[in-house]
């Protein structure tokens, strides 16, 4: 089993919680923090002592106070460790659940296991704990079977482009503009519009902003 493991939380009620699971495994060697750059820091100074932490567990979002952070996010500390410790093994534990969100970090980010907290989210914890120290990646039941589930649509590249210009400022008929002029189809204003209201529909967005910070929030863009 893991003997160094470190964990990112700032709820100290769920620290708790995953204490507990740690003294249930015989894991005696854990330190707490409460701030991404605190976790990152704790790893440089684990490396730098030759006894690295052999596993993080870190939550996503993390509530913002006084305190000024360059890793603002678990996300963001993810990307950082995997970075500088691709070795580590990375456990995201978090409330979050929107699927898109939950491949991005399975797929790029390569995270070796997504636990949902919530009714069962230490006993899936402790199985994902034990999952990845036997070489295995591990998602929480429910969202692995959102995962396998046929997506309402398929996101085409033609649609990140579109997203990413729109990101950027550009009106409809400057995305037409763009797209011809690089020989991407369907570029018509009328199919960008199609596009932009399917897209819309499938991640629930209210209007094109929301639609933009709902992808960028996801990584997609």
């Amino acid at each position: 089993m893991f003997k160094k493991v470190l964990l990112s939380e700032d709820i100290d009620t769920i620290s708790q919680g995953v204490m507990s699971i740690m003294e249930k495994l015989n894991i005696n060697h854990v330190h707490q923090v409460q701030y991404c750059d605190d976790a990152y820091l704790r790893v440089l100074k684990s490396d730098h002592e030759n006894k690295l932490f052999e596993l993080v567990i870190t939550d996503l979002s993390f509530k913002s106070d006084h305190r000024k952070q360059n890793l603002e996010s678990g996300e963001a500390l993810i990307k950082k460790l995997r970075e500088s410790f691709p070795m580590i093994k990375i456990i995201a534990y978090s409330v979050e659940d929107r699927i898109e969100k939950v491949r991005y970090l399975l797929n790029e980010l390569k995270v070796d296991a997504y636990v949902s907290k919530g009714r069962n989210g230490l006993s899936e914890l402790e199985e994902a704990i034990v999952r990845v120290y036997n070489g295995e990646t591990y998602v929480s039941p429910e969202l692995a079977r959102n995962l396998t589930a046929k997506r309402p649509i398929e996101i085409l590249d033609s649609d990140l482009q579109i997203l990413s210009l729109l990101s950027t400022g550009y009106s409809q008929d400057q995305i037409s503009e763009q797209l011809k002029n690089s020989n991407i189809k369907p570029n018509s204003l009328s199919s960008i519009e199609k596009r932009l209201n399917i897209l819309k529909g499938h991640f629930r967005a209210n209007n094109s902003t929301h639609l933009i910070a709902i992808t960028k929030d996801m990584g997609l863009i």
